[in-house]
């Protein structure tokens, strides 16, 4: 019995037969020389190689068009662009006229050094890119050979399987049997790769980023995947098979059970009421967030219409998007945060320089109020798309007053943009500021009188709080949300948006943990945001509380001296509960 963790991209749990899928099917590359006057008749070659890849691509877009959205189509349309960018033809041609070799060596020459650079970023965006490259690059290179790209195609899995790939092209996720793939385990990827998209999209329990299990693991091999903890274990004994199918039924059941408080408020045993909001990436994860009970949409990340690969953020590009969004949640409100790029989310045709300590630097807000031309175009077009819903704008990473008034400043101007373009925007929208940096929360009574609501980003707050660095595995121990400093972040920024009559809600991964639950009510949160599937079981744990208990917990919590003595507390209050 082995035992493989990898990164929880899509959650749910399923257990089932392995299918190993064969990834690197590129045939050999033959490699000689040819002569300057040979160069012009390999420069022909691969034109109809380019040609026939175009319209083979143009295939696999057409059919994603209709059986996909437009954010996954739009994969296939960037294939199109590399095969159609002049610049890589002209490195191409450059390669060529000076190596004297054949078109196929160049060709897989030039992408695999390309690739390399990607892949040695540390930055994911670049990573994923990679895979955009070698499957451009081997489509290329397969129509040069006269080469079928694959012995199998997943469209003819017959069974339910569990995927085990070393990694999908955008082209084979396209046309799996996305009815008989129960689970999908990935040697690469990341949260933010096309398939971790589509397995959501298709709620496909998926872990990714394991490194060697398409190496490690054999057709037919009986697995365990649990795509919310990043676990998969394979060839389990009969007692863990038979548990970890007993887990998979309770959570069904579970999950069955939950969905049946849809309808029923967030409320405490003695009416203190609060509102279950999701989180989302892409606008098809709305229909989920609505499965769920969603009342609203506390965070709508937007930096990732930027990050489609060559697709430019354009204004009509994002209304549509945005619109899409409102429409499916009618009236329940929308917060959409302006785009936070920068740190570790990096847009290569936007920076253009290495900083040191990225996660400090240039980003978030900072980005956006350097580049007003590109900031008022996004403000413009949620404005635009705020006609269709419920929509509220929120700017990350404010660090004072100055910033934020800045950032208002600009969404005055674009909404007077739209007046002068006759464009029709919603006038009356609220406004607010995400509280993740401790000069923010140490500010909050300032900020307050400049906001609509607040929203805490959790994930960034303990991060600088605590100078840790939650991508760091020897340090990430100390990224503690029960530290003394942090509860007392969190309940000054409460506190200081009670008393200018706003809202505090929270969108950071801690809103969904259930054992900070108790706390956060108990310091007064008014909105809980988090990854729609959480929804439910906050939800049940909040119907079961009394506040009054609550605020007594936290406060014994805000008198703490430890992170040792506020577990030691939510501990005791857990195990026997008021």
């Amino acid at each position: 019995m082995k035992t493989f963790t990898g990164i929880p991209a899509s959650g749910g749990l399923a257990v089932g037969k392995a299918f190993v899928y064969p990834y690197d099917e590129t045939p050999d590359i033959p490699r000689y020389n040819i002569t300057e006057d040979e160069a012009a008749a390999e420069w022909e070659r691969l034109q109809k190689a380019l040609a026939k890849a175009e319209a083979e691509v143009k295939s696999l877009h057409e059919r994603a068009s209709r059986e996909m959205s437009r954010e996954q189509a739009d994969i296939f349309q960037s294939h199109l662009m590399m095969l159609e960018d002049v610049d890589f033809q002209d490195q191409i041609r450059d390669r060529l006229e000076k190596t004297l070799q054949n078109i196929e060596w160049v060709v897989w020459d030039l992408a695999r050094e390309i690739k390399q650079k990607l892949m040695s970023s540390s930055d994911p965006i670049f990573r994923e890119r990679a895979v955009d490259i070698a499957d451009v690059s081997s489509r290329v290179i397969n129509s040069l050979l006269s080469v079928a790209r694959s012995r199998f195609s997943l469209a003819d899995i017959e069974e339910d399987v569990i995927l085990v790939a070393h990694d999908l092209m955008p082209s084979d996720a396209l046309v799996m049997d996305k009815s008989h793939v129960k689970g999908l385990a990935m040697d690469m990827g990341s949260r933010t790769s096309h398939t971790a998209i589509l397995a959501r999209a298709f709620n496909i329990p998926a872990v990714l980023g394991l490194s060697v299990i398409s190496r490690e693991i054999h057709d037919g091999e009986m697995l365990v995947l649990n795509g919310s903890s990043g676990i998969v274990v394979a060839a389990p004994d009969r007692q863990t098979l038979a548990r970890e199918e007993k887990e998979e039924k309770q959570y069904r059941k579970q999950a069955d059970k939950l969905v049946v408080l849809r309808d029923l408020p967030a409320e405490t045993k003695d009416g203190y009421r609060v509102m279950l909001k999701a989180n989302i990436e892409f606008p098809e994860e709305v229909e989920w967030a609505l499965h769920y009970g969603s009342e609203g949409i506390g965070l709508y990340r937007s930096e990732f219409l930027y990050m489609t690969p060559g697709r430019a953020a354009e204004e009509e590009f994002q209304y549509e998007a945005y619109s899409r969004v409102l429409k499916a949640m009618g009236k329940l409100p929308v917060t959409i945060r302006t785009v936070d790029i920068g740190g570790d989310k990096v847009v290569p045709e936007l920076f253009t320089l290495n900083e040191k300590n990225p996660l400090l630097g240039w980003r978030a807000i900072r980005f956006s109020l350097a580049h007003p031309e590109l900031f008022k175009l996004q403000l413009r077009a949620m404005l635009r798309a705020g006609v269709h819903g419920n929509v509220r704008i929120m700017f990350p990473m404010i660090s004072g007053i100055e910033e934020l008034e800045q950032a208002l400043a600009l969404l005055d101007e674009a909404r007077r943009e739209c007046k002068k373009k006759k464009q029709p925007f919603a006038e009356d929208i609220e406004v607010g500021a995400m509280i993740e940096i401790p000069s923010a929360a140490m500010t909050a009574d300032i900020l307050a009188e400049k906001s609509d609501f607040f929203s805490l980003g959790t994930n960034d707050l303990v991060q600088y709080s605590l100078a840790v660095d939650r991508g760091n595995e020897k340090v990430n121990y100390l990224s503690e949300f029960r530290h003394p400093a942090v509860l007392r972040f969190l309940k000054r920024t409460i506190d200081a948006a009670h008393e200018k009559g706003i809202k505090a809600a929270m969108c950071g991964e801690l809103a969904g943990d259930p054992s900070a639950t108790a706390i956060l009510v108990g310091l007064g949160l008014d909105e809980f945001s988090m990854t729609a599937s959480s929804i439910p079981p906050i939800k049940q744990i909040i119907r079961g509380l009394n506040m009054e208990a609550c605020k007594a917990l936290a406060g014994k919590a805000l008198q703490a001296r430890s992170i040792a003595e506020v577990r030691a507390e939510v501990e005791a209050w857990t195990a026997d509960p008021p």
